[in-house]
C-alpha cells in the first residue's frame, strides 16, 4: 500500500504547482518511517519520440519496444540484489517504472553511452533486422542512484501521430 501511495504522489508531483507541494508533503509523510519508501526501487524505460511523431509507429509497437528492453535489462541483471528484490514474488504488486522519452536515436545512443561510462546497468534495445535502436531500460535500482541520469528526459506521452486524428 505504501508503494502505491508513493507512486501516486510521484505522478502528481510531475504536474506542478499546488499539486507538487501536496505530493512533497505526501512523500515526506510516507518516507518518515520507511527508508525504502523514500528511495524506492525503480526501472527507467526511455523511448524515442520520433518513432511516434515522424515515423508513425503505433502505440502497441512502442509498448512492445519498452517491454523488450525492460525484460532484457532484468534478465541481464538477475544476479544483482536490487533486481532480485524488484522481481521477488512479494514485490510484484509494487513495481515502479518511469517511462520517459528522448527526441531520437542519436540522443538514445548518447544516453546509453553515458550510462555505460558511469557503470549503470541497462539494455539498449536494437530492433532487428533493421539495426535501429528504439528504446533502453535500466536494470532495477534505487531511485536516488538512477534519477540523476534522466534529467534531460521528459515523461513520455502518447498521442495520435501528426496528421492523424485520434481514434
Amino acid at each position: 500500500m505504501r508503494f502505491a501511495s508513493l507512486l501516486l504522489a510521484q505522478q502528481v508531483a510531475s504536474f506542478g504547482g499546488a499539486r507538487r507541494a501536496l505530493a512533497r508533503r505526501s512523500m515526506a509523510a510516507l518516507s518518515a518511517g520507511d527508508g525504502e519508501a523514500s528511495d524506492p526501487l525503480i526501472q527507467y524505460v526511455v523511448l524515442r519520440r520520433d518513432l511516434q511523431e515522424s515515423e508513425g509507429w503505433p502505440l502497441g509497437a512502442l509498448v512492445a519496444q519498452g517491454a523488450h528492453a525492460a525484460v532484457a535489462a532484468v534478465v541481464e541483471s538477475m544476479d544483482a540484489d536490487d533486481t532480485r528484490a524488484y522481481v521477488a514474488p512479494e514485490a510484484l504488486g509494487s513495481m515502479t517504472k518511469a517511462v520517459l522519452e528522448l527526441k531520437g536515436e542519436p540522443q538514445l545512443r548518447a544516453l546509453s553511452e553515458k550510462l555505460a561510462a558511469d557503470g549503470t546497468a541497462h539494455h539498449l534495445w536494437v530492433e532487428q533486422p533493421e539495426n535501429v535502436a528504439t528504446c533502453l531500460a535500466t536494470a532495477p535500482g534505487r531511485k536516488s542512484a538512477l534519477a540523476p541520469h534522466f534529467k534531460k528526459c521528459r515523461l513520455s506521452s502518447w498521442h495520435a501521430p501528426k496528421g492523424e486524428a485520434a481514434a
